[in-house]
């Protein structure tokens, strides 16, 4: 496996004075620098705009009787429409306790690391501020979906609604587009897959006529790749990775060639939990604790997004503990090979940065994965003589690049619901529970 390099650059972001440094309250946890919490968001303590009221009841038991925090916590979810604050202001009103942005990592939030492509004009698809969400993130020369459309009127013409009406309108034209980012479902899918399907064919300039042979075809980083995800509605919903599919095929159909990313951004991905790790870092040193965060506990519903990827970040710490390990072996005079493999981790699994964000040793050890069974998954769909046992999954959700491992489908621990995570993280912490 490669070895683990620094991201100064990422570090850096995070140090006082900068905007994910920014003050927050906390209080003495019963055992410093042990753990952080990690939790996903719809399907775990909300379903749309719907509180699961076992989420009120597991947050009275995270923050003292002042509302600062006992350990640090970090929401991951891999919705990506709105900007940290935002998302923030809502969890505060949802969970009746103080959520900062600070504590908030939404799917397109490691994108700010992607600093080479922060210079390049970009087309970025999907819905709510994605402008506003795209600067924020450090891009600077921006085109969106409805501008390109504006520019090049001929484009968009499944609705004939939308079709020109008499003269044709001039094309405008706009400077040749150097990257496409994908930050979550659009709500025209026929207008964005057209759309983004023109770029990728022109080489980033629409005016073009499109040209198969033009392969590889510009930079494309997709954010968000569930399938499916948990609303109000009893079963679930299409979500990004649904559309990833759909521009997938399409581009098979017409090219005969595969859609290649240059980065996979969310949940399952490493570069989500490492981001997500660095963040609840930062919380325990405003703590106070003296030592690095030694467990991550992840909370999802998700077996293929949250399960999945908590568990493969708990291979990649294992296999970045292997070099200390064999060198302790040989010290020993074991056999520096007993006990421990590297596993065969791939670019898409890491999120498209093959690297580590603060320094490397400081990774916690172990990131334990818990399923609750108020979102995509209940355990009416486990077989009845399997006890907890979600490997059996009958279709692969997950994206077609990541390389399937049914045992990362299987959680550490299964339970109800989020209050019954939190009591279980208490209790295998040794903490009380009032």
């Amino acid at each position: 496996m490669q070895t683990l390099r620094c991201l100064r650059s990422a570090w850096k972001l995070f140090q006082p004075g900068s905007e994910g440094a920014a003050r927050r309250h906390y209080s003495h946890p019963c055992s410093q620098g042990s753990i952080g919490l990690l939790f996903d968001i719809d399907g775990v303590l909300v379903r749309g705009q719907t509180p699961i009221p076992a989420a009120k009841q597991c947050f009275k038991k995270l923050v003292d009787h002042q509302g600062k925090y006992k350990v640090p916590v970090v929401f991951v979810t891999n919705a990506g429409n709105s900007i940290r604050q935002t998302k923030a202001e809502h969890l505060s009103h949802v969970l009746d306790v103080e959520v900062s942005p600070e504590q908030v990592m939404l799917s397109h939030s490691p994108l700010r690391m992607f600093t080479q492509f922060h210079q390049m004009c970009v087309l970025v698809s999907g819905q709510g501020p994605v402008e506003e969400v795209a600067r924020m993130l450090g891009f600077q020369n921006i085109v969106t979906i409805d501008k390109l459309r504006e520019s090049y009127p001929l484009l968009d013409i499944v609705d004939h609604n939308r079709r020109p009406k008499g003269s044709i309108p001039p094309t405008k034209g706009l400077q040749q587009i150097d990257a496409v980012i994908l930050f979550g479902e659009p709500i025209r899918w026929e207008t964005n897959l057209q759309l983004i399907l023109d770029v990728l064919l022109t080489n980033g300039n629409p005016d073009r006529n499109w040209n198969n042979m033009q392969y590889p075809h510009i930079p494309v980083l997709a954010c968000n790749m569930d399938l499916m995800w948990m609303t109000e509605a009893k079963n679930p919903r299409f979500g990004h990775g649904m559309f990833l599919v759909c521009l997938e095929s399409l581009y098979k159909k017409v090219t005969g060639h595969d859609l290649k990313y240059e980065a996979l951004i969310g949940k399952p991905s490493i570069v989500t939990y490492n981001y997500a790790e660095l963040l609840v870092r930062k919380q325990a040193e405003r703590l106070g604790w003296a030592t690095p965060v030694k467990r991550l506990y992840a909370i999802g519903d998700n077996p293929m997004a949250d399960i999945y990827g908590a568990n493969l970040y708990n291979r990649y710490l294992q296999a970045a503990q292997y070099p200390q390990a064999q060198t302790r072996a040989k010290q020993s005079g074991a056999h520096a090979q007993a006990g421990y493999q590297t596993p065969n981790t791939t670019s898409t699994e890491l999120g498209g940065t093959p690297g580590v964000f603060g320094p490397g040793s400081d990774l916690p050890e172990a990131c334990r994965s818990i399923l609750v069974c108020t979102g995509v998954y209940s355990k009416e769909e486990l077989p009845s003589d399997t006890g907890h046992t979600v490997t059996e999954q009958r279709t692969f959700h997950g994206h077609r690049d990541f390389g399937f491992d049914p045992s990362l489908m299987q959680p550490s621990y299964v339970v109800q619901d989020v209050n019954d995570a939190v009591e279980l993280v208490f209790q295998q912490e040794g903490w009380p529970l009032d």
